[in-house]
C-alpha cells in the first residue's frame, strides 16, 4: 500500500527476499517512520508470498535499514505474526550481523517457481523459462479473455514448435476443443 516491492529470487541453496521503497510519498513523516511502514507492510506480504509460492528452506529477507531496535523487534513481531497463520513450520532467527532477517520454512513441496518453469536451454539452468505446459494454459487464458473483448470469427495461435506440438497433440482432445465449444470459434 506504501509504494514498496519485493524481489524474490529463488536459488538453489535458499531464497532472498529484498524490500526496496519504491514511489513512497513521504508527506511529512519522517524518514525512518516511512522506512517502517514499508517494512511492516513487507512483512505481511512476505509471509502471504511464502505461503501462496510454497517456498522452503532457507530464506534470507533484506528489509530497509531501520536505525532503532524498537522498529526491528516489531517488524521481526509482525512476521513471526503473519506466519503464525502458516501451517507449515517456520523458524523466524531475527536479524544477523549483516541486518539481514533469516528464517527457515519445513519444504512440503516444490515451490510453484519450479512447477511452472524449467531450466533454461540457452544458459544452461542459471535461468528459468516457463515449461510449455505453461504457456498453453497461458494461451487458453489469453483467447478466452479477448474473445470477450473483440469480435473475431476465429484465433489464430502463433508459438514455438513445442508449444505447437503440445496445443495440437496433447490438448486436442482436452481443453482445445472445449475452448472452441465455450467460445463458439475455432482456433
Amino acid at each position: 500500500p506504501s509504494g514498496g516491492s519485493l524481489i524474490i529470487e529463488d536459488t538453489e541453496a535458499l531464497t532472498v527476499i529484498d524490500v526496496n521503497s519504491g514511489a513512497f510519498n513521504r508527506q511529512g513523516i519522517p524518514h525512518e517512520e516511512a522506512v517502517y511502514l514499508i517494512n511492516q507492510e513487507a512483512a505481511i506480504e512476505i509471509a502471504r508470498q511464502v505461503r501462496l509460492r510454497g517456498i522452503g528452506g532457507m530464506i534470507l529477507i533484506d528489509f530497509i535499514d531501520m536505525q532503532t531496535d524498537e522498529h526491528r523487534n516489531r517488524v521481526i513481531e509482525s512476521l513471526e505474526e503473519a506466519l503464525s497463520k502458516d501451517r507449515v513450520k517456520t523458524n523466524v532467527n531475527g536479524f544477523t550481523q549483516l541486518g539481514l532477517v533469516e528464517m527457515t520454512r519445513k519444504r512440503t513441496r516444490e515451490s510453484l517457481e519450479h512447477v511452472l518453469c524449467d531450466e533454461c536451454p540457452t544458459c544452461q539452468g542459471r535461468g528459468r523459462v516457463k515449461t510449455v505446459e505453461t504457456v498453453c494454459y497461458e494461451i487458453m487464458r489469453e483467447i478466452i479473455r479477448v474473445n470477450h473483448l473483440f469480435s473475431s470469427e476465429q484465433f489464430v495461435v502463433y508459438a514455438s514448435p513445442a508449444v505447437a506440438d503440445y496445443l495440437i497433440k496433447e490438448e486436442s482432445h482436452g481443453l482445445l476443443p472445449e475452448i472452441e465449444m465455450f467460445i463458439s470459434k475455432q482456433v
